[in-house]
């Protein structure tokens, strides 16, 4: 007789997973092992709350599969493959199963690993859209849009549709959804949880590890077990759902979640499955159609649409995808962005609200911290490591198609239609940053010069040949010409001068 035993990953914490799934009428005879690895602490940085949330929500879902049942082992090593190996030996196991990786690297180690027994991946099945059925989809495309994508996933599992029409008569409502807070708002609180006593413990070891880390401990109070998760769920359906969508692009000072959801950091390591949280949205507007609809397919959107395609692509590309750099831009990453100690007060909102909560909402990270990475000349891999060290939600797949592909055009136009790249006038728009910055907002050169405005047009300029080539940028190329040289190289001066000042 064959004995099965179930490796568990961090991100993979959901008893419908296909590895556990595949012995559930088993499970007196199948151990299963939970492993938290010092060395991927080690190998690179990550915010304090991201290795919190994995490892206590690691020790939640332990205790839930022994309370239903399984012979659990949890083990805390410096490798995962001493214990891993201990464990194989000790139950003599012949096959061991685990569900793919969503991250390459992982699953590269995983191949590399030398056991006692079979090691049998089973299909991941945390997403709605496989490998091969995106693969279907993307080989009969020229250009693989967003769009034609989420289009797509709604007629395939049926989601906000009328038949074969989208209910409401149209598929995207984004325009209604780019509304400036303006005036006096009040968004609800988050909803949070006072760390229990295997959270605290997990602090603990945590704050005091001698291994570099990013951000701040004491604000946790993420959900770290699946009925948590589904509570979040619950209160951003009742409560922040009907307001979501106009301001969803919102920026405001002190508000360091708007009326998002925050439920990436649980889709991401299996506290939630994408259509129970889809399926959630949709039931909440099909009970009470007053809901904004521009509300419920702008969330459905981000979770049908960009979270799937995210990962379609990041499996989609050629290995060499992380370390495409389309305009060869090299500056190292200033230090602001790990102490948030800059004079540019959208920046430094943004980055003191990533120290503190390991979150920041999406046009916070495209058009603050990716746009200024862009524009400024980062290193397109600089920055993506940053990201990935910065954000509780932050993983391989997630990172490297958003900050390399969508945040900072390093891959030429595989994701994106053109850059997203913008001066000044955007966030002064969407934000009352602005208002509370030493910069002028306005101003292009000269001594209180706002950056983003300098950078800007210094980045048309330096790329215009290879900007030129996508349709869209072409219209605000032609302003380039309405400035003087004396204007133009004031600009190139200025941001030289920046780079050498930090």
């Amino acid at each position: 007789m064959t004995t099965v035993g179930i490796w568990v990953l961090g991100d993979q914490l959901w008893q419908g997973q296909s590895a556990i799934a595949s012995r559930k009428t088993d499970k007196n005879n199948t151990p299963i092992i939970l492993i938290e690895s010092l060395t991927l602490a080690k190998e690179r940085r990550y915010h304090k709350q991201k290795l919190i949330l994995i490892w206590s929500a690691m020790r939640h879902f332990a205790a839930e599969l022994e309370a239903d049942g399984w012979q659990v082992t949890y083990e805390t090593a410096d490798t995962f493959e001493a214990p891993l190996k201990k464990w194989l030996k000790q139950h003599s196991i012949d096959e061991l199963r685990v569900m793919a990786p969503a991250d390459r690297p992982f699953s590269t180690f995983l191949s590399q690993l030398k056991l006692s027994c079979d090691l049998v991946q089973t299909a991941n099945n945390h997403f709605l859209w496989s490998e091969q059925d995106f693969e279907g989809w993307a080989a009969s495309r020229k250009s693989l849009l967003l769009e034609s994508f989420y289009r797509e996933g709604r007629k395939r599992f049926d989601v906000l549709m009328n038949g074969k029409k989208p209910i409401g008569d149209a598929w995207n409502f984004d325009k209604q959804n780019r509304k400036p807070a303006k005036g006096k708002i009040s968004p609800p609180e988050p909803l949070t949880f006072e760390p229990d006593e295997i959270t605290q413990t997990v602090t603990a070891s945590v704050e005091a590890a001698s291994y570099p880390t990013f951000g701040d401990a004491d604000s946790f109070g993420w959900a770290v077990t699946r009925e948590q998760a589904l509570a979040v769920l619950d209160n951003f359906v009742r409560d922040r759902l009907p307001t979501f969508g106009p301001y969803q692009d919102a920026m405001v000072t002190g508000q360091n979640t708007m009326w998002h959801a925050l439920l990436s950091p649980y889709l991401n390591i299996g506290l939630l499955q994408p259509m129970e949280v889809i399926d959630a949205i949709a039931a909440a507007y099909e009970a009470d159609p007053s809901i904004p609809l521009n509300s419920v397919e702008g969330f459905i959107r981000q979770v049908l649409g960009w979270r799937e395609y995210m990962r379609g692509i990041y499996n989609h590309v050629d290995d060499d995808y992380p370390s495409r750099n389309y305009f060869e831009h090299t500056y190292s990453l200033p230090d602001f962005f790990w102490t948030g100690d800059t004079q540019l007060n959208c920046l430094h909102q943004t980055i003191d609200t990533v120290k503190r909560t390991g979150y920041a909402h999406h046009i916070q990270r495209l058009m603050i911290l990716a746009n200024f990475s862009l524009i400024s000349g980062l290193s397109p891999q600089a920055v993506e490591d940053w990201f990935h060290a910065a954000f509780i939600d932050a993983y391989d797949w997630v990172m490297q198609t958003n900050v390399i592909g969508m945040g900072l055009f390093a891959d030429g136009g595989v994701l994106a239609t053109k850059p997203y790249a913008s001066s000044a006038n955007y966030v002064n728009k969407m934000s009352d940053y602005c208002k509370g910055c030493k910069y002028d907002k306005k101003a292009r050169v000269g001594e209180n010069a706002c950056p983003f405005n300098f950078f800007y047009w210094d980045f048309l300029d330096r790329h215009r040949e290879k900007l030129s080539s996508q349709g869209r940028m072409n219209f605000i190329l032609k302003n380039l010409d309405k400035m003087s040289e004396e204007e133009l190289n004031e600009i190139r001066q200025q941001a030289q001068d920046w780079h050498k000042e930090n």
